[in-house]
């Protein structure tokens, strides 16, 4: 029942995180990539903050400081910018199907590193995926936004980042707790977009802002920046790992119906069939194959 509680968690919070893709998507024009970072996370920590008082939290011990700092400016800023570009030039639905590879690009950056092997199985379902969202996107492109391909591959680059930080984190996760160590790497990334926004005078446009825009900012920092991911920091202590990351699934599907309802964008069926790819790849790749009771290896540690 915790585990099943923590998935439904998880797709929770992913659902606010492809409403903050919505609205990152309403304000592409409003504001740069830098600001609405900052107004997402800068936003987002104040909105922690309660939350944080309130309940018991582990902070990164102080040896953990510099890493738990540069991985804050990786992911909540660094992730989060070319997030933000990629919108600007492309749809929800095809930026979030980028964006839903995640799992399997993080499964790929672990075995280059050492960190986790590749199996044929895993590499199975990492080929499936990327080429069901190639074929996609590139099939797609003459109902697209003119461009449309150059946000597919800044989306595609900002994977890239997420992963690196997804497999170097964990460690550091494990010091600490999960909410700690988000909210410090949220500060920090935060803090740093807002510095940058502010001396850039990228804030000025905010105050232009129209009753919707003002709308779209405030939940990027409440729905994105804050209970997206402290749902996904909830699901993350009932339930696996594997299983949280594979909920991001649900970033294109309630994205793309939400875009389409919000911002008039289409949904095409080679959107949907790409979807499906990277289902069937993600499910190859994680599914866990029982072991007859003769087979059986002994635990590898």
């Amino acid at each position: 029942m915790s585990e099943r509680f923590g998935v439904l968690l998880a797709i929770v919070g992913n659902s606010f995180g492809a409403g903050a893709a919505v609205a990152t998507r309403y304000l592409a024009d409003a504001a740069d990539p830098i600001t609405l970072a900052a107004i997402r996370f800068g936003g987002g920590v104040l909105c922690l903050l309660p939350l944080v008082l309130m309940l018991p939290v582990r902070w990164p011990p102080r040896q953990d400081w510099p890493a738990v700092a540069g991985l804050g400016l990786l992911f909540f800023a660094i992730f989060f910018i070319f997030y933000n570009m990629a919108f600007g030039f492309t749809t929800v639905a095809r930026g979030a199907l980028a964006l839903s590879t995640l799992p399997l690009i993080t499964m790929v950056i672990a075995a280059l590193l050492g960190v986790e092997a590749l199996s044929a199985r895993k590499t199975t379902g990492v080929l499936v995926a990327m080429l069901g969202v190639t074929v996609t996107l590139a099939s797609g492109l003459k109902d697209a936004p003119a461009g449309a391909w150059r946000g597919d591959l800044i989306m595609g680059a900002a994977v890239v980042f997420a992963a690196f930080y997804s497999v170097f984190s964990r460690p550091y996760i494990n010091r600490s707790s999960a909410l700690g160590f988000l909210t410090a790497g949220m500060a920090v990334g935060g803090g740093v977009l807002a510095g940058i926004a502010m001396l850039s005078g990228g804030l000025k446009p905010i105050a232009r802002f129209d009753v919707g825009q003002t709308g779209a900012a405030l939940y990027l920092a409440a729905g994105g920046g804050a209970l997206n991911f402290f749902l996904v920091v909830l699901a993350l202590q009932r339930a696996s790992p594997t299983r949280v990351t594979n909920t991001i699934t649900v970033v294109p599907l309630v994205g793309g119906l939400l875009a389409a309802i919000l911002l008039a964008e289409p949904i095409t069926l080679n959107l949907a069939i790409g979807l499906v790819a990277v289902v069937a790849g993600i499910w190859l790749a994680t599914m866990e194959v029982p072991k007859s009771p003769t087979a059986a290896s002994p635990p590898n540690g």
